[in-house]
Order: C-alpha cells, then structure tokens, then sequence
C-alpha cells in the first residue's frame, strides 16, 4: 500500500490534488481540517489517528509526531536493514506529502498576542517536511500549491522526476528555515537582545528586470519582520520598479516621513537633491524643485501628505521617474495620466522603517541600528545664540544631513535646502560643491549642518563668506575652539549636538 500524508494550512488546490492522488492508486491519510477539505471534495480519506493506532492529543500538538509516521517516510528503500526493520512494525510506506505550515506570518502581521503566537509555532509540520525531505529520492514533499500540478506530469513521465524531486526537497527545506528565522527573530525582538546566530528569512516578491547595471541580475526579498512602507505600496501607474528605483525610494520615504508639517523630498541616485516643507504640498514641491531644479530632472519625489492636482499637474511639467505619496486626490491620478511612464505610488505613511541597517561585506555582515537621533542634547558654544527661526532651520538641516552621504553637509533657509554637499572625501570639498554649483544662489541668512566635526575652520571660513548665520555640527574636533573663534570674529552662531550622523 502506497500512502500519501495531506496536512496544509493553505487549502487551495487540496481537494483537487487529493482526488488525483486517489485515482493514481494513493491511500490518503490526514489530520482535522484538511481531511474535512478532501472529503468534502468527495475524496475518500484516513485519520492520521486510525493509522497510527494513537489518538491527537494536547489539543492537536501532538498527532503526526509518530514511528509510524517518520519511520514511513525516512527508511531507505534500497536497504534491506531498512525495509525489514519498517515490516516488522508494521510501518507503511509514506511516498508523499503535502504540508504548510501553521500561520505564524500571518498571526505576526496582525501583532497577535504572545499566547496566540506560541500556539501558531508548527512543530509536526516542520518534521514531517524535514522527514520527507530528507528522504526526496523515495518521498515527494510537496510545500507550495503552485507544485500539484507538476507532481503529477513528474509521476507521468513529463518531466524529469528525479530532477523535479530535488528541487521540492530544496523548496522544503527553505520553507522550514525561513519559517524558523521567523520563530528566532521574533523572540529576540520580544527578549531585546540579539541570539549569538542571527537567521534572516526573507521571501522573494519578484524578479526585477536588473540590478544597478543592466548586466547585473536582481530580484526583491522582504523581511517578514518589518511591517515596511514597500509592502503597503500601490501603483497607480507606470513601468515595473527598478532596483535603483526601489532602493532610491528607500531613502525618499524614510526622509520625507521625518516630518511633521507638509514636506516633500527630491532624490537622485540615494542622495537628496532638495528638500523643502511649507504650508501646502504645492509649495513645499516648488521649493524643493528650486533648490535644485537640474538634479531633480529623472529622479524621485516623495511627500507626507495627499498630492492635489494642482501639485500633480506642476509635477509632469518635467521628466520624473517615481512620485510616492500617502495619497492623491482623483484630480492628482488624471494629470499623472499625461505621463503614463511615470511611477505613482501610494503608501501608508503608519507603516515603519527597518531597525537595523545591514551591509553585506564579501562573507560578512554588518550591522547596526538604525540612525533615528536627532535633536538631542545640543549646546550653543558661541557668544551668539541662534534664533527661533535659525534653530527651527538648523533642525531641518540636521536631519536631512542624516540622509547625505558624507562627508556631508546641509544649507538650509526657511525650510529649503539651498544646497547639499555629500559624498566627498574632504569636508571642505561638500561645502564648495555648494558653492560652485549654486554659485548664483544667495546664501545670506542661512543655516548649516554637518555630519560630523569640522577638523579645520575652513569650513566655517567659506561658511562665513557665504552669508550664513548658523551653524550645527556635532563637536568633538581637538581644534574645535578654532572654529568657535571664527564664529564669534563673524558673528555667526554654532550649536554642538555631540551626535554624529555618518552615512556611507
């Protein structure tokens, strides 16, 4: 007797598999809901229970977890030892099973209770899947509905059965790892503190049609672990996501929902170009397209709040790649229609950021929390202090300088970046680049912010020539009295926050 085992969660496609099965010559045997699922699709079917002689018990925590179970599944058919060993149990031959997991995910994403979620941990599941899989030369172990059709074309001879075996038991093995690494990341969050191995389970969402180059492979994986702004996205419109499309919106969204008032953030190859917030959408968009109008050209926007259509129709005056909002109005929606190539995305602006900020470094990885500090323990060290207006520009300045590669340094004025200099190897460097490139730009007025402590007065010199009025840096450079001297010589005010906010 040939028996199949058939114990799911996910019940699509059960009854059809059950009756294929029966009509190959398999005795089905299953356990509480799924063996109701085959019945009812008329397909006759054994309790798990009357097979193994042994009744479910422990409220259903125990029923497969039986010899006559896993001795089915795992004894090697081309031993001897083995099959005399099952006969004189009196052990069956299992060749296939069907099984996912209980929904732990699921329970996970609506923040169920610590009990619910004990409950929700699959522990027959998993090995039975490990059993089978152990065993995929003798045993099929099917994890995933989009395989019941295969199986079948596998027993008939359409496609390579061997080859078809292996790659279910790979498919298992995953299933039941990436299950785990859920399990583990879970405790640990609930615990606070970090195991000494640290599994990620990511799932793939899609293949992506490249990577940062078109010679490069892609694909996206999602963190089960991070109720993130990209699984609540919607598009509207628009070509498929790109991986520099994703990665760019990555850093918009983070920024932009820093925020309060309404914002909006441009952003070009993970770097913001300009940065503004206002009263209204609308004018928050037109100043962070006039602190850099050239940049913006091909990149990506995000705002904090609902796009009107008046907004949406200023946007499509030039080339964009992705707009991302919270929302827009019907109005919003019509106008992006006159370019049907630009990405529109709306997300829940409720939803979070990672905790921990992963680098892949060829074998290792490295990681870190997350940069959420700003605005914390600053001190005036100048004769001058800053004022209302300068503080509130100085704020916004500090946490758009969070969102620039360093070395990195932010002008701002009346809630608008005026320019950003990131990504160079000399501080100095950052501050000229803003100057050279917006060399028309009238800078009287405005404030600074740098990631880090300027280890010379140069930047504080040019800062100086330029017209601005305030600086914010974190201190902690042994020449830092030279600076501060050059503050006070030019009547400049500086704050030190001894925060800093390096990004690479």
């Amino acid at each position: 007797m040939t028996y199949a085992l058939l114990s799911v969660t996910d019940k699509r496609g059960i009854g059809d598999l059950a009756r294929g099965l029966a009509q190959r010559g398999y005795k089905l045997l299953s356990t509480g809901g799924t063996m109701k699922a085959i019945q009812d699709a008329g397909v006759e079917v054994e309790n798990i229970s009357a097979y193994t002689g042994f009744p479910e018990m422990l409220d259903g925590r125990v029923k497969t977890l039986h010899p006559k179970v896993h001795g089915g599944l795992l004894y090697r058919r081309d031993l001897e030892d083995h099959v005399k060993t099952v006969k004189d149990h009196g052990i069956e031959s299992i060749d296939l099973v069907v099984c996912n997991l209980y929904d732990f995910e699921g329970h996970l994403e609506k923040q169920a209770p610590h009990e619910e979620m004990i409950e929700n941990i699959d522990i027959g599941g998993p090995s039975m899947i490990r059993s089978a899989a152990k065993n995929y030369q003798s045993v099929y172990v099917l994890t995933d509905p989009e395989d019941y059709e295969d199986v079948f074309k596998a027993m008939d001879g359409e496609i390579d059965d061997k080859a078809f075996r292996e790659r279910l038991a790979m498919k298992a093995f995953s299933t039941t790892a990436y299950y785990d690494a859920m399990i583990s990341r879970y405790m640990q969050d609930r615990l606070g503190e970090k195991a000494k191995t640290l599994t990620l389970g990511l799932k793939k969402v899609s293949d992506l049609r490249y990577g940062e180059n078109p010679h490069q492979k892609a694909a996206r994986y999602r963190d089960p672990m991070v109720d993130s702004y990209y699984k609540s996205i919607q598009q509207y419109q628009g070509k498929e996501l790109s991986f520099n499309n994703l990665n760019d919106l990555n850093t918009a969204l983070e920024l932009v929902m820093e925020f309060k008032d309404p914002a909006c953030v441009a952003l070009k190859h993970a770097t913001p170009c300009g940065v503004a917030k206002a009263d209204t959408v609308y004018q928050a968009y037109e100043k962070a397209f006039e602190a850099d109008s050239l940049s913006i050209f091909g990149g990506v926007v995000a705002f904090n709040q609902e796009v009107d259509g008046k907004t949406a129709e200023k946007m499509v005056e030039i080339f964009l790649e992705v707009v991302a909002a919270p929302s827009f109005s019907d109005q919003a929606l019509e106008a992006f229609k006159k370019k049907p190539n630009l990405r529109v995305l709306q997300f829940d602006p409720k939803k979070q950021t990672a905790s921990m900020d992963i680098k892949f470094t060829s074998g290792d990885f490295i990681i870190q929390e997350k940069d959420k500090l700003a605005h914390t323990d600053w001190k005036t060290v100048t004769k001058k202090e800053a004022s209302p207006q300068e503080i509130k520009d100085l704020e916004f300045a500090e946490l758009v300088c969070k969102y620039a590669r360093s070395n990195a340094v932010v002008v701002v004025k009346d809630g608008q970046t005026l320019g950003i200099g990131g990504g160079q190897t000399s501080r100095i460097w950052a501050l000229e680049s803003i100057q050279t490139h917006h060399k028309d730009r009238d800078f009287t007025g405005a404030v600074l912010a740098s990631d880090a402590f300027f280890p010379f007065d140069d930047c504080v010199k040019l800062a100086a020539k330029m017209g601005i009025k305030a600086i914010v840096q974190p201190g902690g450079s042994i020449r830092d009295e030279d600076s501060i001297k050059v503050c006070d010589q030019e009547g400049m005010a500086m704050i030190f926050t001894n925060t800093r906010h390096f990004r690479h």
